[in-house]
């Protein structure tokens, strides 16, 4: 549960924390906009831009005083899915040019290693520090013993590896690595009153034609705040069966079944009685829906908005400037 970033809001004193909440917000809808402009291509210019964007990402991280390991940890929920797509990657996209041609082999001594493997990395992951790196060597070796094993062979299937699949693999690997580090940057340095403020203040406009843009702000800033509110509801619950005898991990599917609906209920019935509070406390507060309110903090634009506006529009049209030539 702890590896679920979004919403979770680390203190700091860094220029980005102290950024205005409605640049950061504007900026990082930028900079998603000009990382998805980026085409999928081999040539020397958009390779350029996505490794760019890449070392500027690990930048931010860097000058933001926010631990690079919270960062990669936003990651982990996601690693299956991002390992999944670079290789329907590699084994669908047949253009380009041919680099080369490997076959793996499912056999009996194949499988026995896999097995194997496979025990001995669900035991050993837990006194890996990096597991994420751990993960993608166990990736690896997964292929590499059904490569080096071919002997008795039940059936055999081959990879034939072009550089436009490569090259594609390694764009939505690290064009999704991006988006989710830019996103989970701005929840880490930005409190959830401050976003509420950014997101109505950008929608502002939409009033014009009578959308509710407070309620819409205050509904997205209290779905942020209360995920990791939830998500720590959600751990003690476990810890507490646990304590009684109930393992997660070891038991049976039908067993993880009935596990899963015995965490679910309470999980609800906790939900519902936080939304019944919350409602309570903002009622006794005078929140009324769509009714003015006054804010305790007043945002004023400085130099430094201005000059990261500057930096993220000139990247923008850099981008897009770039397209346009090729």
């Amino acid at each position: 549960m702890n590896n679920i970033t979004i919403g979770q809001y680390i203190p700091g004193t860094s220029w980005l924390h102290r950024l205005d909440p409605r640049i950061k917000l504007f900026s990082l809808v930028i900079l998603l906009v000009a990382t998805f402009i980026v085409p999928i291509s081999s040539e020397i210019i958009p390779i350029i831009t996505m490794a760019f964007i890449l070392l500027g990402v690990i930048l931010l991280t860097w000058t933001s005083g926010i631990p690079m390991r919270k960062v990669f940890n936003g990651l982990r929920p996601i690693v299956f899915l991002l390992t999944f797509t670079f290789f329907i990657q590699l084994f669908y996209v047949k253009t380009g040019t041919l680099l080369t041609t490997l076959e793996f082999h499912i056999s009996v001594t194949s499988l026995a290693a896999l097995v194997f493997f496979i025990m001995f990395y669900q035991w050993s992951k837990a006194y890996i520090k990096f597991r994420i790196l751990y993960f993608f060597f166990a990736v690896f070796m997964v292929f590499f013993l059904q490569y080096l094993l071919p002997y008795v062979g039940l059936f055999s299937y081959r990879l034939e590896l072009y550089d436009q699949g490569l090259l594609r693999a390694g764009f939505i690997f690290i064009r999704i690595t991006n988006v989710i580090i830019m996103t989970s940057l701005l929840t880490f340095t930005t409190m959830t009153t401050d976003l509420n403020y950014a997101i109505e203040s950008l929608l502002k406009p939409l009033k014009w034609i009578k959308v509710p843009v407070d309620v819409i702000a205050m509904m997205l800033s209290l779905t942020l705040r209360y995920i990791p509110t939830l998500l720590g509801e959600t751990e003690k619950i476990m810890k507490a069966q646990a304590s009684r005898g109930v393992d997660f991990k070891e038991s049976k599917f039908k067993d993880k079944v009935i596990q899963i609906i015995s965490l679910l209920i309470p999980v609800f019935v906790i939900s519902f009685k936080r939304a019944e509070d919350l409602g309570n406390a903002m009622e006794v507060r005078g929140y009324v829906i769509g009714a003015k309110r006054t804010k305790i903090d007043q945002f004023s634009i400085g130099l430094s908005d201005i000059l990261s506006v500057i930096v993220v529009l000139i990247f923008l049209a850099g981008v897009i400037l770039s397209q346009v030539m090729l």
